[in-house]
């Protein structure tokens, strides 16, 4: 029988159709393969010094061994799952405890206080070795407005002490400075103190910048903004003799035009695009942009919908195109109304249930950011580090065994639909799995070898893509 469709129009047809999908592949890459911090504190610059990580370490970790000193009372404290069945009393406490210091992982996984036991050792790990992930030199909101002269003396005083940590390596593995806005009133500030910084640092760097230095851009509503940005950073270059593209930035969505601009349509695309490959992350300004809706400050919270309207508007925008997204902040400070040494019993308790509503309202906000695929956010006090690492770390071990039993399956049947318990897996899901176990590892949660129980390799872990697995796997 013969064929309809010769192979001289097929071609013709498909020659076009190729340009048009490495164009769209060009634009839409994918997620980076490289690490995305779970946090950025951001702290005023007046502030920093080479040893603020580590101090903001301390600072939690003594936080959290004060109003959470166990692993049962971290369970309560947090709320997670199985507290209310364990014990409150002080003896009985300490006879779980003891139990569980002699019990193997799969024994105490038979306990209902197994989730925190492991969360809470993962958290103080977490302090006392990597604390900080990111963090964010401020000349912005977290400093204020200051006299030129103060403001250049800050800008150079800050960039001695981050050369100071590169050479003491007291630096946290991310880290960057938000200038303020490039708004008709601040830009001449903003890039003022851009200019001093860098030049103060390359000076006594020799040229070097810290590990992935970033530069934020707050309150963007225009692409000119960006543009303007990338022009200076090119010159900056040129002139300190930095390698070409090593300044990369970030941006702010905390206005509303940032969501939707006058012509009625998204503009983040165009933000993207105007930074000529500089633009990394952005990160979200819940409470300018809660302000922006006319949302008034008792219900200014991460959770409000006019916060997730942005959120899967930013996402829309920007999925695919390995830019990094961050969620806001939130406010409530775990921290104690009574302060001094020789505190009466009813004070240690109220200073204890005050941080724990704190701490409690922070995860929720956190786990709700999780729910909607925002694997960043920001932390502003080192009292809110405990709440961070409990839940990003229980978000992703409360999921583990059950990710693990669904992912091997669907690698033992490569990838044709299968059921597990009452749950159908399709080959998106196989993605969303594989996901899972990308952004557990980048947080922490788990190891490499943790991943490895689901049949997977480290070589095929690394693509970061579940069809590339397929494929590797069907080629040999």
């Amino acid at each position: 029988m013969k064929k309809n469709i010769s192979n001289k129009e097929k071609k013709a047809i498909f020659k076009t159709l190729r340009k048009a999908n490495l164009a769209f592949q060009k634009k839409y890459p994918g997620d980076l393969p490289d690490r995305q911090p779970v946090h950025t504190v951001y702290g005023g610059a007046h502030l920093f010094s080479r040893n603020t990580a580590t101090n903001l370490g301390r600072i939690a970790l003594a936080s959290l061994q004060t109003y959470a000193p166990d692993f049962i009372s971290f369970a309560h404290a947090f709320g997670l799952p199985g507290h209310d069945m364990l014990p409150k009393t002080k003896a009985a406490k300490t006879k779980l405890i003891n139990k569980f210091a002699k019990l193997t992982l799969d024994e105490r996984k038979a306990e209902p206080g197994w989730l925190a036991f492991q969360v809470y050792q993962k958290v103080i790990l977490k302090l006392e070795t990597e604390p900080v992930e990111d963090f964010r030199i401020d000349f912005e909101d977290g400093y204020g407005i200051r006299g030129d002269e103060e403001e250049d003396a800050t800008a150079k005083n800050a960039a001695l002490e981050v050369a100071k940590g590169m050479e003491e390596g007291t630096l946290p593995p991310f880290i960057g400075i938000r200038i303020k806005p490039f708004t008709e009133e601040m830009k001449e500030r903003g890039i003022r103190t851009l200019d001093i910084f860098l030049s103060s640092l390359v000076k006594v760097t020799d040229g070097q910048l810290p590990n992935n230095f970033v530069i934020m851009l707050p309150k963007v509503t225009i692409p000119e903004q960006i543009t303007a940005m990338v022009k200076f950073l090119r010159i900056l270059e040129k002139k300190l003799k930095l390698p070409k593209r090593a300044l990369k930035m970030e941006m702010m969505v905390e206005q509303t035009q940032a969501i939707m601009d006058h012509e009625g349509k998204n503009p983040l695309r165009k933000f993207i695009l105007a930074s000529k490959g500089r633009c990394i992350a952005t990160h979200f300004g819940t409470y300018d942009y809660t302000a922006a809706n006319n949302i008034t400050a008792k219900y200014q919270t991460m959770i409000h919908p006019v916060c997730d309207f942005a959120h899967h508007m930013t996402k829309v925008a920007l999925s695919h195109t390995g830019i990094w997204l961050s969620d806001g902040a939130t406010n409530i400070m775990p921290v104690a109304p009574n302060r001094g040494e020789k505190l009466t019993r009813a004070q240690q308790m109220e200073n204890t249930v005050s941080v724990h509503n704190a701490w409690q309202e922070g995860y929720r906000h956190i786990r709700h950011s999780l729910y909607n695929g925002l694997y960043q956010g920001w932390d502003l006090n080192p009292t809110q580090l405990p709440m961070r690492y409990a839940a990003v770390f229980t978000f992703f071990l409360e999921s583990y065994d059950e990710a693990v039993e669904r992912l091997k399956a669907f690698m033992e049947t490569t990838a044709r639909a299968t059921l597990v318990g009452d749950i159908f897996d399709d080959a998106a899901t196989g993605q969303g799995l594989l996901n899972y176990f990308l952004r557990a590892l980048n947080s922490g949660a788990i190891s490499e070898a943790d991943i490895m129980a689901t049949g997977l390799t480290l070589e095929e872990i690394r693509t970061r893509s579940f069809a590339k697995i397929l494929k590797m796997r069907a080629d040999d």
